[in-house]
């Protein structure tokens, strides 16, 4: 039924956000990697799920159509519901994810709290070449990158920052321009977090 909302963030919280759209709040249900990549902006645009049960309609967002599109994935394997599939994508970024269920790793889907050993066989089982078809793969980036990411991670967690904090927001602005040097993305980083 929606395919995005984008408006004023009226609200912001690890779980959810309230996005105001021509005076009308619309509390969206989010990933933790949505809350980090949306970060302290006043506007946002996010793709949106809508789930209907009996007692409640609910909109899930996401920061890019990939997510969504695994959540979408996800929430068709038997014993995984929109709850669980939100938990995975907090757990695990988009690409970590399908990665995991790519190559089999069934030990990195388990390692998502209240993911037993059965699940996450049955996503790779179930998964495996949808992912491929629904063309979502992860992103290889070129050796540059990842040297570049390696060297202004390590440069964070030295000054004290979260690793997996600090890899998101990397990964967000390298995102964003792909050709800022080591001491620019550290820069740039500390801004963020």
């Amino acid at each position: 039924m929606y395919d995005y909302i984008s408006g004023k963030v009226a609200e912001r919280n690890p779980t959810h956000v309230v996005i105001e759209n021509e005076g009308i709040g619309y509390l969206i249900q989010i990933s933790l990697n949505t809350f980090s990549t949306l970060g302290d902006s006043d506007r946002a645009k996010l793709y949106i799920h809508m789930a209907i049960r009996e007692d409640a309609h609910v909109l899930y967002g996401f920061f890019d159509q990939a997510e969504r599109s695994l959540f979408q994935l996800l929430i068709t394997v038997s014993g995984v519901g929109a709850n669980t599939a939100r938990l995975i994508l907090s757990s695990l970024s988009t690409s970590e994810t399908i990665d995991a269920i790519a190559t089999g790793n069934v030990n990195m889907l388990q390692s998502v709290k209240g993911i037993g050993g059965k699940t996450a066989q049955r996503i790779v089982v179930d998964l495996k070449d949808k992912v491929g078809k629904a063309g979502l793969s992860s992103e290889k980036m070129e050796p540059r990158y990842n040297t570049i990411k390696a060297e202004a991670l390590s440069g964070l967690l030295i000054l004290g920052f979260n690793k997996n904090t600090a890899d998101k927001v990397l990964d967000k602005l390298l995102q964003q321009d792909m050709e800022l040097t080591v001491e620019k993305l550290i820069k740039e980083a500390l801004k963020l977090l």
